[in-house]
């Protein structure tokens, strides 16, 4: 089968795809054909070497969208609609950057939807993370205010879809102001550049701050995105889109408003099945338009990540097995 394989860390254009053997089947692990799958911000960090857990060589991925291929002792039938996501996928175990994986029965998740495989594929890592952020942890209701710092990345944009069928007041941030108007017409009730008046620029809106805040920017914003909570308001930390894991000069005590809280979501930990239910309801009943900002076949995997590497995707990146 066809596969990428990172054998040592790299840049996106040393990305390439081999050939590699079908993996084996054993018990309790079922063989997924895949048709699709999303590319994410940590697998770039992984081909570049900044995630110590991964062993090498591995290939990596870790969601993709396909058919089961072989359900071994599982109650999974060969052909069945299926996603995976997460779990140990392209981390501890061979990923979906091919054309076949091998992944734990108990991580593969029944899809009951004719939905194109690209739009499918865009799914599950992106919004899963959107929908848990807001609704699991930040509770997110209708009438509250909510910032996305990092409005334009993937997750930004689908959590700003979701938190919209919510009846919820969205303020996305930028650093481009070409993709004001962008955000804007993708529906967020107000639109900030992400430069040093973003405080100013806020509570000129909104005099007491924000009921919520989902920070996908990462430490490098945490502290200035704290300062921006209402009272009695919730910073849920998701994302590290500025790339650095570990905050300077972090002081709890100082940092975060008193009477406000500070939490965070990790998609890695604690994965909730019945939230990726609800996630499948919730899209098909507010008709929801999966962002997709381009196509790649497998063999053009170092050019899916290059774009990714730009920020210039306005969606999900998808790759797809012909």
């Amino acid at each position: 089968m066809k596969a990428v394989v990172l054998e040592k860390p790299c840049t996106a254009s040393e990305l390439a795809v081999q050939e590699v053997p079908v993996p084996e089947v054993k018990p309790g692990w079922v063989l997924v054909k895949i048709k699709a799958f999303g590319i994410n911000r940590s697998e770039i960090f992984t081909r570049q070497g900044d995630s110590p857990s991964v062993k090498l060589p591995r290939i990596i991925g870790i969601e993709c969208a396909g058919e089961i291929a072989d359900p071994s002792d599982s109650s999974f039938q060969k052909g069945q609609r299926v996603v995976s996501l997460m779990g140990g996928l392209g981390r501890e175990f061979d990923g979906s950057y091919a054309e076949y994986a091998l992944i734990p029965a108990s991580q593969v998740y029944p899809i009951n939807n004719d939905m194109d495989w690209v739009k499918l594929a865009a799914i599950p890592e992106m919004y899963y993370t959107a929908y848990a952020s807001l609704f699991d942890t930040l509770r997110v209701t209708k009438g509250e205010t909510l910032l996305i710092r990092g409005g334009t990345s993937s997750i930004g944009l689908a959590a700003l879809q979701l938190a919209k069928s919510a009846g919820a007041i969205v303020i996305s941030t930028t650093r481009n102001t070409n993709k004001q108007e962008f955000l804007k017409v993708y529906g967020a009730d107000f639109v900030l550049l992400d430069d040093d008046s973003l405080s100013e620029q806020l509570f000129s809106l909104f005099p007491n701050g924000v009921n919520k805040v989902l920070e996908l920017v990462g430490t490098v914003t945490l502290k200035s995105s704290l300062k921006l909570l209402a009272e009695h308001g919730i910073l849920c930390m998701t994302g590290i889109l500025g790339g650095e894991w570990v905050a300077d000069n972090f002081e709890p005590m100082i940092d975060i408003p008193s009477g406000a809280y500070f939490t965070q979501f990790d998609s890695g930990v604690n994965f909730k099945e019945k939230l990726l239910v609800e996630l499948f309801g919730h899209i098909a009943q507010h008709k929801m338009d999966v962002p997709i900002a381009e196509v790649f076949p497998l063999d053009e995997i170092a050019q899916a990540h290059l774009l990714m590497e730009s920020n210039k995707a306005n969606g999900k990146i998808v790759v797809v097995n012909s």
